[in-house]
């Protein structure tokens, strides 16, 4: 291992593990956006108006009408659920309750993964970064300790060497949870917000299966 840093500079393995968490930030970055995009941006709705609206239709008997809202709302995740559910009753004439709720199901299983899709790679990736500069603080440690016991060195090259491995050590801690930190917080957001849908889905869908199900 001491053969492993001789030939290591601190200036070099400093720069190491800077670029090592800047391509952890670039990942975790790239990750909430797109994750923000789709969960915040196309698959969620106000779910109170959007099924008031669907109850109005369903229990006027324009089930036609109350899909095709459905599919305007495009991509958005409750809507395409409730359009599952739809769409076995307007496509038969014999409506049971377990028909609907197979489909409903079916949606389910198309929509949850992709709501939950990559979100776990936050956490992972804020992890990675405090690990990284725990990682960065240990060999600058490890340089600042040999600096002052190793022989044959003069004093301005051993403040030299142990300035270097305190600022390795500093500032691969500071980057490191710089990056974690915030990675954390979109985790938890976008984990929180993805819950909240589910959790719409599984309210509104018991109330529409039953309401479809009353009327037929």
């Amino acid at each position: 291992m001491a053969e492993i840093f001789r030939n290591f500079s601190p200036d070099v393995a400093g720069y190491f593990y800077m670029w090592a968490l800047m391509i952890a930030a670039v990942f975790a970055v790239a990750i909430a956006i797109e994750r923000a995009i789709y969960i915040l941006g196309r698959s969620d709705i106000n779910a109170e108006k959007f099924m008031g609206e669907i109850r109005k239709l369903v229990t006027a008997g324009k089930l036609e009408d109350a899909l095709d809202l459905c599919l305007r709302a495009k991509d958005r995740a409750l809507p395409k659920v409730v359009a599952s559910g739809l769409r076995s009753v307007v496509n038969k004439q014999q409506v049971d309750f377990r028909s609907i709720q197979n489909a409903v199901d079916e949606g389910m299983l198309e929509v949850i993964p992709k709501l939950q899709a990559r979100t776990n790679y936050l956490a992972m990736l804020a992890n990675i970064a405090t690990l990284l500069g725990l990682l960065g603080t240990i060999y600058g440690l490890i340089i600042a300790f040999r600096s002052i016991s190793a022989p044959g060195i003069d004093a301005s090259e051993k403040a030299r060497l142990l300035a270097a491995g305190i600022s390795t050590a500093m500032n691969t801690t500071l980057v490191g949870l710089f990056i974690a930190i915030p990675t954390i917080f979109a985790y938890t957001y976008l984990t929180n917000r993805t819950g909240k849908i589910i959790d719409e889905i599984d309210e509104h869908m018991v109330k529409l299966i039953n309401l479809l199900t009353g009327n037929r």
